[in-house]
């Protein structure tokens, strides 16, 4: 078994954002230090980091050098490219795997997975041309989401069909990448487990939270969401399934659709995650922490929520209302120390207590 980092180690994260910045703050509490490698100069990150590295994904001697400085390494994105994770991976520790960024890299090969684990999803296939694409529309039916397989996030990479003569600009929208078509679902509401799988096996796992989005992009989360007892149950063990499954470590979020036919996945982040930001004041240990203590091989903390909570994005003018959220006594302000705000940017969020712990 590896032995655990003892404080004073150094953390190498890959990219420089607020999830990175976060992790940071989290991990110095416990007295770790972060490096960050990041192509963008001063990113949110540098702000609360040990140590910046800026400098491309393609510079192999700043990478060797950035893998040799620190004692394992992690990420805040998914989208690294393999030449710099190989460069990595012959020096240090990579956590989370290789396999879950390969898996969760491209939407094709994630919802692949999932099926393989018996898992339900929405009904997909995978389009590379205008064939393709009216053999998925027969299959699948209308309306639907065509989406780009790799790369894409907050809406992004994305062109609805709902009916035959939207096709061409769907695919045109694509601009030649591979993309999967998928069915739309019919679902009472989206959810979110936010899991963590430690070195030796062990996993931990938060309350889902309720999703609600707009414009694509994730403006609430809200715990304890509606749920059964079964269906949080279900949630729950489902994420487990699938941590277990990538011999994973670290946290993942799994975003969840509820419906009349049971839990169908519709995506996994491989990382700290936006719906998660929540614990940061729901729970004693938050998942930036879980994260940090998962990777450094610590054991998992108690994830236990002690209240009800709402969480809301800070997306462009949002961060102006930030002097009178700062006269809610009920509100924590977490800011990501970026300069301009614009539409759609995350600027920050905040966690609004609803009361004690309760169950609906």
């Amino acid at each position: 078994m590896t032995e655990p980092l003892a404080p004073g180690a150094t953390i190498g994260i890959l990219g420089g954002g607020q999830l990175g910045r976060m992790l940071s703050v989290a991990a110095s509490r416990l007295g770790f230090r972060c490096h960050f490698y990041e192509p963008a100069a001063e990113p949110p990150a540098a702000d609360v980091a040990h140590r910046v590295t800026t400098a491309s994904y393609g510079d192999r001697e700043a990478l060797a050098a950035f893998a040799a400085s620190v004692d394992v390494v992690t990420y805040e994105f998914e989208n690294i490219p393999t030449a710099a994770l190989d460069a990595i991976e012959a020096l240090v520790p990579i956590r989370p795997n290789r396999r879950t960024l390969a898996v969760s890299q491209d939407r094709l090969t994630e919802k692949a997975f999932a099926s393989e684990l018996g898992l339900m999803t929405a009904p997909f296939a995978a389009v590379d041309d205008a064939v393709d694409l009216a053999e998925a529309m027969a299959e699948i039916g209308l309306p639907a989401i065509l989406k780009t397989r790799r790369l894409g996030y907050d809406g992004k990479g994305q062109a609805r069909i709902d009916q035959p003569e939207d096709a061409p600009a769907a695919l045109a929208a694509m601009g030649g990448a591979p993309a999967i078509m998928e069915g739309f679902v019919s679902f009472t509401r989206e959810i979110s487990v936010i899991a963590a799988r430690g070195l030796t096996g062990e996993v931990a796992c938060y309350d889902p939270g309720l999703n609600v989005h707009r414009d694509g992009i994730l403006r609430t989360t809200t715990v304890p969401a509606p749920l059964t007892t079964a269906q949080r149950t279900d949630a729950v063990l489902l994420a487990g399934r699938l941590l277990n499954a990538l011999d994973y470590v670290g946290v993942m979020g799994v975003e969840l659709f509820v419906t009349p036919r049971g839990l169908l996945v519709n995506e996994i982040a491989p990382r700290v995650h936006n719906s998660g930001h929540w614990t940061q004041n729901g729970c004693v240990i938050d998942q930036f922490e879980q994260h940090v203590r998962a990777i450094a091989g610590w054991p998992l903390g108690d994830g236990t929520r002690h209240s009800d909570i709402e969480m809301e994005n800070l997306i462009g003018d949002d961060v102006d209302k930030v002097p009178a959220l700062a006269r809610d006594p009920a509100v924590a302000i977490h800011l990501y120390g970026k300069a301009e705000a614009r539409p759609g940017r995350k600027m920050g969020h905040v966690n609004r207590r609803l009361g004690p712990a309760s169950l609906q």
